[in-house]
């Protein structure tokens, strides 16, 4: 993709994150991520005020889903404690420039989640539109490490098909200008994974009890919840 290149220009690329966020809005992506939120809340009623949700977004891009789920935090007085990592410098400036804009609490840290691995220690480890970036060997790989770095796992990525192709090449259209975004969208399409496909790799990469289900538009949303 267009985006991952590392000859872009920055303009350009803050112009495709800028596109991606008002994707991910439209998407329902934030909202799914604070429902799981509100759902490790309520399992841990018992938790001290003081210590707070850890969330970890995995290649978060420009920090728009968690400083989304940030300010619903604050607006809930809900301790949470915002991480995101990505492999992109332009993307973390652009993430910690934004949170700093908006006043919001973030760590945004360099990280290449497949090869690297992460660190441990969250509550929730989320991801949103990365998982077809990566084919399925690393994908696995991923998903595991996802896992192990967190109680709870939340992944949402685009479905293969020619549906899902048709809403991208028209979507991006109405949605933004920029052209990265437009060649992008499409082809992330073409590179996704069917439903089988994720099923497999989550079985692969031991996540015992993993439910899969499709979310609107052309989506899958896999969430898993460790003992």
């Amino acid at each position: 993709e267009l985006m991952d290149g590392p000859d872009l220009d920055q303009a350009r690329h803050i112009q495709a994150l800028e596109a991606l966020a008002r994707v991910n809005r439209i998407s329902g992506v934030p909202p799914r991520i604070w429902r799981e939120i509100l759902h490790l809340n309520q399992r841990n009623h018992d938790r001290r005020r003081d210590r707070p949700i850890r969330l970890l977004d995995v290649a978060c891009g420009g920090g728009d889903v968690v400083l989304d789920i940030a300010r619903r935090a604050q607006a809930a007085d809900l301790p949470l404690e915002i991480h995101g990592c990505d492999v992109s410098p332009v993307a973390l400036e652009h993430a910690r420039d934004e949170a700093q804009r908006q006043g919001v609490a973030a760590d945004f840290f360099a990280r290449d989640a497949v090869t690297e691995g992460l660190p441990g220690g969250y509550d929730l480890v989320s991801s949103s539109l990365f998982l077809h970036h990566v084919g399925h060997k690393d994908a696995v790989t991923l998903l595991r490490g996802m896992a192990t770095a967190g109680r709870s796992v939340l992944v949402q990525d685009l479905l293969r098909g020619r549906i899902g192709y048709m809403m991208a090449w028209a979507g991006l259209r109405l949605l933004s200008r920029s052209e990265v975004a437009r060649v992008d969208g499409p082809r992330s399409v073409q590179a996704a994974f069917n439903l089988p496909e994720v099923r497999a790799m989550a079985v692969e990469a031991g996540l015992s009890g993993v439910v899969i289900e499709r979310g609107w538009p052309q989506r899958f949303i896999l969430r898993w919840r460790g003992s």
